[in-house]
């Protein structure tokens, strides 16, 4: 194995794809190739794991033989990757027919986990007569997986970009050094096109994972607008309630300025026009008239006035709605 291989910065990595030839002076003894493909799986009860293919292979060319080593194996892997078709030992790369497949079979099984989730999200009923409720928390930890994937599934068609690129190197490299070997041949042209096949393959799962995605974002959109819309509506019953208010008390304003000039005016003046006698009644002073004079006409100048005073005082009027707008405490949405 190459000393990179075991480099501490690579147990972190989300994916990678190497391969060298080992010589003994001018004589292949070996080539050796190493991959690491990591899927993400989000089961329903949105709880998670990880399935992990780290695996180093040498193969032999005086004896066609692969030696396979697979570092951690889970549970979930298929027997493709552990046995091997014989008839792809004649190619260094045709174990990664059964790696790939085994691959793309994780990666397709991890992208309907999440497509069932985002499925869930759509179908969910919205209710109309009280305020939604959306998961906020839930939709964006699906979000969060969904994006995992997807980044699993990049740095897997990436992988398989190298490994085919590397195999077109080394095929090309054994036709100009060695004598025509028409098995050999077949083998290498085998093996390319089931690597195209998954290259397509696994793309393909990739676009349906960014489908997934896609529909995910459209659900937390339409969520925030659902509320959004709710709430707009409340602010417009609200203001429909305010304004009837303001007519009330518009009403109850003008009613008051009605009566306050006279009042104001009788009591300043201590204007007292009736009396009350037990042999002769009520009786009115002959004088009322001086009252009517003077209220009347101070009655209706006031309710001129209190109407048209944003019109005479303009600036006044915009100084004093500024203020109050000033005033206000900002209120912030979540």
């Amino acid at each position: 194995m190459p000393d990179l291989w075991w480099s501490k910065h690579l147990d972190n990595a989300n994916g990678y794809f190497g391969c060298e030839a080992t010589r003994d002076g001018d004589l292949t003894t070996g080539f050796n190739t190493w991959s690491f493909f990591e899927v993400k799986y989000l089961q329903r009860n949105l709880k998670y794991y990880w399935s992990k293919i780290n695996v180093f292979t040498r193969w032999l060319p005086s004896t066609k033989q692969t030696c396979i080593l697979l570092f951690d194996p889970t549970e979930d892997l298929a027997s493709p990757l552990l046995n091997p078709d014989p008839s792809q030992l004649n190619d260094p790369f045709g174990v990664y027919s059964g790696i790939l497949e085994e691959v793309a079979r994780l990666q397709e099984h991890a992208v309907w986990g999440i497509r069932d989730h985002v499925r869930d999200i759509e179908k969910e009923e919205t209710p109309s007569k009280t305020k939604p409720q959306p998961n906020y928390r839930r939709l964006h930890d699906i979000a969060r997986h969904a994006i995992h994937v997807t980044e699993s599934l990049d740095v897997a068609v990436q992988n398989v970009d190298h490994i085919i690129k590397q195999h077109e190197l080394y095929a090309s490299l054994w036709a100009e050094g060695s004598t025509p070997d028409i098995r050999q041949h077949a083998s290498f042209q085998d093996t390319s096109s089931r690597l195209s096949f998954f290259q397509s393959h696994i793309e393909s799962i990739r676009h349906r994972s960014i489908s997934n995605q896609q529909r995910l974002q459209n659900e937390i959109q339409l969520a925030f607008n659902i509320v959004s819309q709710h709430d707009t509506k409340l602010t417009v019953e609200i203001s429909a309630a305010a304004r009837s208010d303001s007519a009330t008390m518009k009403t109850l304003a003008f009613v008051t300025l009605t009566f306050l000039p006279p009042t104001f005016i009788s009591a300043i003046f201590s204007m007292s026009f009736f009396n009350y006698d037990r042999d002769l009644g009520w009786a009115v002073s002959s004088d009322i008239w001086i009252y009517w004079v003077f209220a009347i006409p101070t009655t209706i100048a006031t309710a001129v006035v209190w109407q048209y005073w944003h019109k005479i005082f303009p600036s006044h009027t915009k100084a004093t709605l500024d203020k109050e707008k000033d005033d206000e405490i900002p209120s912030y949405e979540v």
